[in-house]
């Protein structure tokens, strides 16, 4: 069986809920072992025991990283994930941060990346209202992004697509 990683920071709760969301749309559709992971409570080498792994990294005011991340964001220049395959979702505030909305999405992934991981799971901008964001890449974002405060009502739906195309992208 295929065992999926699902790492996440979070403070007020909200990426907790979605990475819940997230599982339990996986499993309705795959026949994976998803296994959810605050990254307050373990250390990223446990990444590398998963055969795929979604990573869940809010922002905070002005394109931070959550306090969680920012505490072991370190740790990633100790891992090699060399051919990993890493889907990101991110969490923001497109109207009370338009010009760093989800930009800690785009160090995760930066710092992924230059570990050597393989993204996948890029999720499109249209619907979202923001001037500037890091984790844009052209027309698309470098994973599924969500804004809990402005589009809540969004966010089951977008799960619904994001995790279907993961469920391709990852060949599941």
């Amino acid at each position: 069986m295929v065992e999926i990683g699902l790492f996440y920071g979070s403070t007020d709760g909200n990426t907790a809920r979605v990475a819940q969301m997230i599982e339990q749309v996986l499993a309705l559709r795959s026949t994976v072992h998803v296994e959810i992971l605050d990254i307050a409570d373990y250390f990223l080498d446990e990444m590398l025991a998963f055969d795929l792994l979604i990573v869940g990294v809010p922002t905070w005011n002005i394109g931070q990283l959550q306090a969680d991340w920012q505490s072991v964001f370190e740790e990633f220049d100790q891992l090699d994930l060399t051919g990993k395959r890493v889907a990101l979702f991110g969490l923001g505030d497109q109207r009370g941060y338009p010009d760093t909305f989800a930009d800690a999405l785009f160090f995760v992934a930066d710092k992924m990346r230059e570990r050597g991981a393989q993204l996948v799971g890029r999720w499109p901008t249209d619907g979202y209202h923001f001037r500037q964001s890091w984790a844009a890449d052209g027309e698309d974002f470098l994973g599924l992004v969500l804004d809990e405060h402005n589009q809540p009502e969004l966010t089951a739906g977008r799960i619904a697509g994001w995790v279907g195309q993961l469920i391709v992208e990852f060949g599941l």
